[in-house]
């Protein structure tokens, strides 16, 4: 069934958002899909996600933002929930340092569930709160940097920096798949070469194509 021109999209990217019960992971949600933040939200059961579509280096891309419950005994969701993720938003809470102790654990799940590829931004919420700040930004930056991790700080009741946050990301897995696209292309034939398999060089595309790496890993 052909999409209606409002749901026209180049690319569909799946992008879950993860971190303790009560980090406002609901409400950046909200905050960037619907442009709403609820005092009153209660904490997810299990899972939801919404959608926004906005553009990407000239591209129409189609954000698919899954949203899951903290708690410990949603765990069994996980697998199926980081299924085809290209990237996560893993949130802390600047006023609660336990949240940002438990970013490791979440972090390991994370890398053991989802692709290998797949891009993370380390979220310190609700900088509205700056006289109950508990967690310093330099030190969240700097573990950031240690992981390998993008890194912003919200406020989800403010707007402040949501939009940039998932831009930011979404900007990032865009870049990625662009360059794998592109490299797959040009490591088809190397690969054929490796895999024994015997391959007719055509006329029907440009041989003068040359990389020097053929990895897509």
């Amino acid at each position: 069934m052909a999409r209606r021109p409002d749901e026209e999209y180049d690319y569909l990217f799946k992008v879950v958002l993860i971190g303790d019960s009560g980090v406002g992971k609901s409400n950046i949600l909200s905050r960037f899909t619907r442009n709403e933040f609820c005092l009153e939200s209660k904490s997810t059961i299990g899972v939801e996600f919404a959608t926004r579509t906005l553009q990407v280096e000239g591209r129409t891309v189609k954000a698919q933002i899954w949203d899951t419950a903290g708690q410990e005994r949603y765990r069994a969701i996980t697998s199926a929930y980081y299924r085809g993720a290209l990237g996560a938003l893993l949130v802390y809470d600047v006023t609660k340092p336990t949240t940002f102790e438990n970013v490791s654990r979440w972090l390991k799940e994370l890398r053991d569930h989802a692709d290998s590829n797949i891009v993370i931004m380390l979220i310190g919420n609700k900088t509205d709160l700056k006289h109950l700040r508990a967690v310093a930004t330099e030190d969240a930056q700097s573990y950031a940097e240690k992981e390998g991790l993008a890194f912003v700080e919200t406020s989800a009741l403010e707007a402040t920096n949501v939009d940039k946050a998932f831009q930011t990301i979404l900007s990032e897995i865009y870049r990625i798949i662009s360059k794998k696209t592109l490299s797959s292309e040009e490591s088809a034939a190397p690969a054929s070469v490796k895999d024994g398999k015997t391959i007719v060089v055509g006329g029907s595309g440009p041989s003068t194509k040359k990389t020097t790496c053929c990895s897509s890993s």
